[in-house]
């Protein structure tokens, strides 16, 4: 006897998407594959000006998280902030960073007013897996009418 499925809604469908900004391939490479396996929809941007062109085009609600390095050529991690507070607050939210030098007064200091969680690199890719399913839920929850 054959159960028939209920339609669901295409947010149930896909994966959870993640939109990772580093300027080192390396790193980028290690998340897309780690997360891949375990099936989320990884997209990638070099840097903060390509990945502040591809956010402000995308579609609400396209990305689950968004994951930005402080450090990067051509716009910071704190730029693209800043950008994303202005145009897409929506995405804001969904921002965690990483970061080499957490300890940096510059650094710290944007951190803690950005109010955004942050992975210090190195990291284990089992807790980036962690904390992006925090903000996954934290920021869907806030979606909620």
């Amino acid at each position: 006897m054959e159960r028939q499925q209920e339609p669901s809604t295409e947010a149930e469908d896909r994966h959870p998407r993640l939109f990772v900004i580093d300027d080192e391939p390396s790193i980028r490479a290690a998340i897309n594959r780690f997360l891949t396996r375990r099936g989320w929809d990884v997209e990638e941007a070099e840097d903060g000006r390509v990945a502040l062109d591809i956010l402000l085009r995308s579609e609400p609600n396209r990305y689950d998280v968004v994951m930005c390095d402080l450090r990067m050529p051509h716009l910071s991690g704190a730029e693209l902030h800043r950008e994303l507070i202005e145009k897409r607050p929506d995405l804001v939210q969904r921002l965690i960073f990483s970061s080499g030098d957490v300890a940096s007064t510059e650094a710290s200091e944007f951190l803690a007013s950005s109010k955004r969680p942050v992975i210090e690199k190195p990291f284990e890719l089992a807790r980036l897996e962690e904390l992006l399913t925090q903000v996954r839920e934290t920021a869907g929850s806030a979606d909620a009418p």
